[in-house]
C-alpha cells in the first residue's frame, strides 16, 4: 500500500460527497480540486546584498521540502538600481503530495502560529477560482529556525484551483478547514 497525504484522502472521501451535494455536479470529475500552491517572495533589498537571495531560496526549500528557484528582473528599472536578469525574489510551486503535505501544515501548525490571528480574510479570490494572500513573516513556519534568520520577509501564497467562480473555491477551502474570518 502507498502513501497517501492525510488531506489528499480527506478530499477523496469526504470533501467530494459534500461538494457534489452542494453545488449538484453531475459527475465526480466536476468537483473542484486544488491544483498547485504557488509561493513567492520578493526580496527587494537583494539588490544590494546577494546573500539575501540565497538565504531567501534555502528558507523557501526548508519550508516546502522542494527546490526554489531564483526570480529575475525582466527589465531596468533605473530608480531601484536594477538591472535585467538581476535574482530580485524566489517561487516554488507545489503539486502533488507535497503540496497536500504543504497545506496540512499551513492549516494546523503555521498559520495557528501568526501573531495576533484571527483568520484569513476571504477577499483574495480573482474571480476564477482562485485565491491568494500573503503573510508578513516567515518564521510562522516551525522548519524556520528563528536563530539562523538575517531578515524577516513576508511572502504570497496562491492557491489555484479547477472551480470556475470564487463561491465554489470558498467552498473548496472551506472543505479543508481553511481558517476564513467569520
Amino acid at each position: 500500500m502507498s502513501y497517501a497525504p492525510r488531506l489528499q484522502e480527506k478530499y477523496n472521501n469526504e470533501v467530494v460527497g459534500n461538494l457534489q451535494s452542494k453545488f449538484s455536479y453531475k459527475s465526480v470529475m466536476q468537483v473542484p480540486k486544488i491544483e498547485k500552491i504557488c509561493l513567492n517572495q520578493g526580496v527587494g533589498a537583494a539588490v544590494a546584498d546577494k546573500k539575501l537571495i540565497e538565504n531567501a531560496e534555502e528558507e523557501m526549500t526548508t519550508i516546502t521540502g522542494q527546490k526554489a528557484l531564483s526570480v529575475k528582473s525582466k527589465k531596468d528599472v533605473s530608480n531601484f538600481k536594477l538591472r535585467k536578469g538581476m535574482p530580485i525574489g524566489a517561487r516554488v510551486t507545489l503539486r502533488g503530495d507535497k503540496m497536500y503535505e504543504f497545506l496540512d501544515r499551513l492549516i494546523s501548525v503555521a498559520l495557528p502560529r501568526t501573531r495576533d490571528f484571527k483568520g484569513i480574510s476571504a477577499k483574495g479570490f480573482d474571480g476564477r477560482g482562485n485565491f491568494t494572500f500573503g503573510i508578513q513573516e516567515q518564521i510562522i513556519f516551525p522548519e524556520i529556525d528563528i536563530d539562523k534568520v538575517n531578515k524577516i520577509t513576508g511572502m504570497d501564497i496562491t492557491f489555484v484551483t479547477s472551480a470556475s467562480n470564487n463561491e465554489e473555491a470558498k467552498a473548496l477551502l472551506d472543505e479543508f478547514g481553511f481558517p476564513f474570518k467569520k
